[in-house]
């Protein structure tokens, strides 16, 4: 047991005391909170500048609506848009589109609004920043509101304010949960994403990790000093459970910075107002509780698969070929979290999340959006706890056998054939 205790306590700071793994917790979450940051600045900010407009209207009715509508607001106060020339049912086109292309150019407009002389075609606005979103969905809304009074017209009905009337209403929507109601903007969605890509992020990090400090010990002969004093078994578990403490250290940092960053909303009120997509934000400790444990059986499961791998490989690049047979179920499962996402109550999202090799990743992602009966939640632990018990069980034995091969890469069946060895 002091042999363990020696080799954990190598493992555990000879990580945590590295600049890397300071650097690294300090990091991530301030590279989340510089991500929020962006997001929050994204979503508010809007054009300082009016866009000078041409109207070029071949129908010779919709120029004068379609202005009249145009009658947004910037922060500053200036207009959105500036009409600069209306120019109804030119004698020559192509002739008008050449100038208009050159003042874009030139930069003396900005954009110009072609009218087809029939309004069931398409409508067209040449302009050189075309992802102008800001500003292209008032004039594409304003386009719209003239059409549809015109249509109105034709058929006799007269409306004096069609913005009103084809004003749309809010539909609110509210999360019920056991601990009540809360708005819901999307903050749900937002927290699962993150957590699903953090637990895939973490897992394949430190099952890289161990197999990495396996295959340095086996390339730098030190391992066989080292089995001279310990079992395989007993080192085997000894780097598993040191690199596991250190995961768990900064993995704890991460989670409880999430936590504390998003538990009431602190940030997203003061960036964006009470009434943001944000706002609202709440993380349940239950949830961060839930996700550490099965991040830990998850590392447990990985970091067994990962070192069997780096004990039965003689480099980087063997173990790189190797590795897929771990990542493959990661993968697998960032590939299928978005039909989890969609419906967490499915059976085949929950028969998914009961799979020991996805259930690190697709059951916490199912407690984030829904809460699922507790038997189903223990059902996966329990799953994933045997299987972890089985994996470290064949990794010590493909372990004890690897880590004194060297040379040719051993295949996958010579990999199980060391199964039966006694």
């Amino acid at each position: 047991m002091r042999k363990l205790r020696l080799i954990i306590k190598r493992e555990y700071f000879t990580r945590v005391k590295t600049k890397g793994f300071i650097i690294g917790t300090i990091l991530v979450p301030l590279l989340g909170i510089a991500f929020c940051l962006l997001i929050i600045f994204l979503v508010r900010h809007k054009p300082s500048q009016t866009m000078r407009l041409v109207i070029v209207d071949n129908s010779g009715t919709l120029a004068q609506p379609i202005t009249h509508n145009l009658d947004g607001k910037l922060e500053n106060g200036q207009p959105e848009f500036t009409i600069v020339e209306t120019i109804v049912r030119p004698a020559s086109p192509d002739a008008v589109q050449q100038d208009l292309r050159s003042r874009i150019n030139s930069e003396k407009i900005d954009a110009y609004l072609w009218i087809p002389a029939d309004a069931t075609q398409s409508f067209e606005l040449h302009m050189r920043n075309p992802d102008n979103f800001a500003l292209i969905g008032p004039l594409s809304g304003a386009v719209d509101q003239a059409v549809i009074s015109a249509r109105l017209s034709d058929r006799g009905v007269h409306l004096d304010d069609v913005k009103e009337i084809l004003r749309g209403t809010d539909l609110k929507l509210l999360k019920v949960s056991e601990a009540g109601e809360s708005v819901e903007k999307g903050q749900s969605i937002g927290i699962a994403v993150a957590l699903v890509i953090l637990l895939y992020t973490a897992l394949l990090m430190y099952g890289i990790i161990t197999m990495r400090s396996v295959l340095e010990e086996k390339t730098t002969r030190t391992m066989e000093v080292l089995i001279s004093a310990v079992t395989p078994f007993e080192l085997l578990l000894g780097k598993i459970l040191g690199v596991a403490a250190a995961a768990f250290t900064q993995f704890a940092i991460w989670m409880i910075s999430t936590a504390l960053l998003f538990t009431y909303g602190a940030l997203a009120a003061v960036g964006m107002g009470a009434g943001s997509a944000l706002s609202g934000v709440h993380i349940p400790i239950s949830l961060v509780l839930y996700a550490g444990i099965f991040f830990f059986g998850g590392y447990f499961l990985y970091s067994a698969m990962f070192a069997a791998i780096g004990s039965a490989c003689s480099n980087e690049q063997d173990a790189q070929q190797l590795q897929w047979i771990a990542m493959a179920p990661l993968v697998f499962c960032m590939v299928i979290y978005s039909m989890v996402l969609n419906d967490p109550t499915s059976t085949t999202s929950v028969v998914l999340s009961e799979i020991p090799f996805f259930s690190p990743v697709l059951m916490a992602l199912r407690i984030s959006l829904q809460t699922p009966p507790f038997w189903q939640i223990a059902l996966a632990l329990v799953l994933l706890f045997l299987t972890t018990i089985v994996s470290i069980w064949a990794s010590a034995k493909i372990y004890r056998v690897g880590i004194l091969m060297y040379g040719k890469r051993p295949s996958i069946v010579e990999m199980f054939r060391w199964l039966r060895y006694s």
